[in-house]
């Protein structure tokens, strides 16, 4: 039988982006889901919103809370679901069999992550994520936090998202439970969910702070490893840029060899 699934959004003054979400998922071809809306007590009509959708709203509440993670918490706080996935205001599934194609993987890992549309103003792009994580990966990067369902016993097992923290909670809540109390977890290789470019994380006026959070996270728990994790993620880094640098020269070698064959009459570049 396939594990009851809860959505849960959160949204502040964000109507249209919560109307967006809201009408995405209840048009879902998959039925098998409740529904939760966390509200921080918007001024900007959001309350009409939910009123208007009430009956395709499993549970719903708009009132003042402490942030982001507090409303992430009062979601997990009334879900009932086994796996539960965040869909925040302005975010949305990638498509209307997104929660069919996942039901069909969700088989009893702790942590189950697919892959994300991410669009900016600029560029619209799939983020494919690593099956393999480690201490080294999560000091670098993060799990798709709209595109992982996350089964509701380990909430319990290890506690809800901390609301200290105001940016990167979600992500040290995978660094702990993978890198200290070995959640088990599973990559799909599928699109889950979209992802607007636009919110706090994605700030870049906020990378100051996220950067002084994860550093928090790491001398906190992982005191002796972090110098190493530096010097092995910088490593890493040059890698990267070396072979971009040769792949590129490459590229060009043999960009100038066609040009010489085709100068030479042995081949012909279509014009």
């Amino acid at each position: 039988m396939t594990p009851k699934i809860s959505v849960i959004t959160i949204s502040y003054n964000n109507k249209k982006g919560l109307e967006k979400t809201l009408k995405n998922v209840i048009s879902q071809s998959f039925s098998d889901f409740e529904y939760i809306i966390i509200d921080g007590g918007s001024q900007d009509g959001t309350k009409d919103i939910l009123e208007k959708y009430s009956d395709n709203i499993t549970y719903w509440v708009s009132e003042p809370d402490k942030g982001i993670y507090n409303a992430m918490n009062k979601g997990i706080t009334a879900a009932k679901g086994e796996y539960l996935i965040f869909i925040n205001s302005g975010d949305h599934f990638y498509d209307e069999n997104s929660l069919s194609v996942a039901a069909a993987h969700l088989s009893g890992e702790d942590i189950i992550y697919g892959n994300l549309e991410l669009v900016s103003d600029e560029h619209t792009y799939i983020k494919k994520y690593s099956s393999e994580l480690s201490l080294l990966y999560f000091y670098d990067q993060s799990l798709p936090h709209p595109a992982t369902f996350i089964r509701k016993e380990a909430f319990q097992k290890w506690g809800n998202y901390d609301e200290y923290l105001k940016i990167v909670s979600d992500w040290k809540w995978f660094l702990i439970s993978i890198c200290t109390h070995q959640a088990s977890f599973k990559h799909i290789d599928e699109t889950i969910s979209t992802f607007y470019l636009d919110g706090i994380s994605s700030i870049k006026q906020n990378q100051e702070k996220i950067d002084n959070e994860k550093e928090l996270t790491f001398s906190e728990y992982f005191p002796m490893a972090k110098y190493d994790l530096q010097k092995l993620s910088a490593l890493q880094n040059e890698n990267k840029r070396l072979l971009n640098a040769e792949n590129k020269f490459n590229h060009l070698k043999k960009y100038r060899l066609v040009k010489l064959l085709n100068s030479l009459g042995l081949i012909k570049i279509p014009q």
